[in-house]
């Protein structure tokens, strides 16, 4: 993750329609374009970004053993619900 006061210039292509609301949306609110589009940015991260990323770790915590075997997990719970915790 960066930090808050580290950025760097990226170069994209933004559909005009898009860049007409971002523009209209920036200047509503005087804000810079850059503003509206890290905003934006941030909420799609937050949203749908984050689903990605978490599936993504959770393929790594596999990949890495990193896992409990779900026929363990139903033993464990018929025990404790069984009163038999080990």
């Amino acid at each position: 993750m960066t930090k808050p006061n580290t950025s760097e210039s990226v170069t994209l292509r933004i559909p005009l329609d898009v860049l007409s609301d971002i523009e209209l949306i920036a200047e509503s609110t005087e804000r810079s374009r850059s503003y509206i589009i890290v905003r934006a940015l941030r909420t799609y991260l937050l949203n749908e970004g984050s689903d990605i990323l978490a599936a993504r770790r959770g393929r790594e915590q596999i990949a890495a053993g990193e896992y409990e075997d779900i026929d363990d997990v139903i033993a464990d719970m018929d025990r404790i619900i069984a009163g038999k915790v080990a």
